[in-house]
């Protein structure tokens, strides 16, 4: 074995993105500028991850409350709106439960409970158990929620999230209730807001099916530009992510053309197809809070062609443990690097059991997320090499 390194992940220190900047090129400069001032090579099939949050500054993607609140007034006849199934969120959606507010409008928020569809938890599933309480069944009114709970602050945030919810209304304009079934805010209003992130068409089916006149999802608010000029036609609201007391940042829109783009002046410059996504929320789960953390609508909005598809991979323990055991080590090695150079023979062998498999961009979004984290590291742009490599690549 003559190769020791594998797989590689930088994460690339960008200037602070400004509405019209040109992403295209500060990325693909930046990249080069790397290489050079580290002193490594640059590689086909290496590639760059860029935070969905640089692309919508860079295109100014922002929406106001007042126009939250003038398109829900739009959509929104009655004098009542029932909203189902939110994540509990300071950053993802309490700001939009404010520009529900300015509508004038009343709220019933339907809460699923013991956690939201994140993983947030509002009370202790022990106890649920105790109080022999059925998710499936039974629906909670806050008072009762309050009686047989009392403050459940998250663990992490510390922030009681009905209570924080709760309190963005004055006068009772917000009624929290909590519930699995949807068909529940029927009981309140027939126009409902969808605001669930990954099971919302079932979510809107099941409404329509009851009887429901009027169902939105957060993707069909700010689908179409106002006076900010922000808007996203595929996701609306989904991702977007609180930029100040009244302002929202949506995900980005048009992505195609800017990974296209950066892989277009990357090759220019380099001479090497260099394949880039656009990376929101990892998908992953946080062991002691038990968060899953893709509050984003998907991992990566964009991608180039060439992150299409799953991993095709072979179970390295399995064929160590059992193919290679009785063989001396140089002979080992030629036999696994065998078994990889041929492993499209494989597929759906027992050599491929335990290969969990998952869309490319989704892991490597989730692994460019880990890098850049979400706080001020100041790596927007995340480089990874050798993704593709396996043990027999030299």
């Amino acid at each position: 074995m003559t190769r020791v390194i594998g797989t590689q992940v930088r994460g690339i220190r960008a200037p602070i993105i400004r509405q019209g900047d040109n992403l295209v090129e500060i990325v693909a400069d930046l990249i080069v500028k790397a290489s050079e001032q580290e002193g490594f090579a640059l590689h086909d099939r290496d590639v760059v991850g860029i935070t969905e949050s640089i692309v919508a500054r860079a295109q100014g993607n922002y929406v106001t409350l007042d126009e939250v609140a003038e398109d829900a007034n739009e959509k929104f006849n009655g004098d009542t709106i029932g909203v189902v199934f939110p994540i509990l969120s300071r950053n993802r959606f309490a700001l939009i439960l404010k520009a529900l507010v300015q509508t004038q409008k009343n709220i019933v928020l339907l809460l699923s409970y013991p956690c939201d569809e994140v993983g947030n938890h509002l009370m202790d599933v022990v106890k649920l158990d105790e109080l022999e309480i059925n998710p499936y069944r039974d629906v909670l009114t806050e008072e009762q929620y309050r009686k047989l709970f009392g403050s459940q602050p998250h663990p992490f945030t510390g922030i009681d999230y009905v209570d924080m919810y709760k309190k963005l209304a004055e006068d009772g304009k917000i009624t929290i209730l909590l519930g699995n079934d949807p068909r529940e805010i029927l009981k309140y209003t027939d126009e409902i807001l969808v605001a669930n992130v990954h099971l919302r068409k079932r979510t809107k089916q099941q409404l329509l099916r009851a009887g429901a006149k009027v169902v939105y999802g957060l993707d069909d608010l700010c689908t179409k530009p106002r006076k900010s000029g922000g808007y996203n036609p595929e996701y609306g609201l989904l991702g977007s992510n609180k930029a100040s007391e009244d302002t929202l940042k949506l995900f980005p829109r048009d992505g195609q053309q800017y990974v296209e783009g950066i892989q277009k002046r990357l090759k220019d410059l380099t001479g090497k197809t260099i394949e880039v996504l656009i990376y929101g929320d990892g998908a992953y789960k946080d062991p002691i809070a038990k968060i899953w953390e893709l509050a984003d609508p998907v991992v990566s909005p964009a991608y180039t062609a060439g992150l299409s598809g799953t991993p095709n991979e072979l179970k390295f323990k399995y064929i160590a443990d059992n193919q290679l055991k009785e063989l001396s080590h140089d002979d080992a090695v030629a036999v696994l690097k065998d078994s990889i150079r041929n492993k499209a023979s494989q597929a759906g062998s027992e050599l491929t059991e335990g290969t969990t498999p998952r869309r490319i961009p989704d892991l490597l979004g989730s692994l460019c997320d880990l890098t850049s984290g979400s706080g001020d590291k100041g790596t927007p742009i995340v480089l990874v090499q050798g993704y593709f490599d396996d043990y027999a690549t030299e």
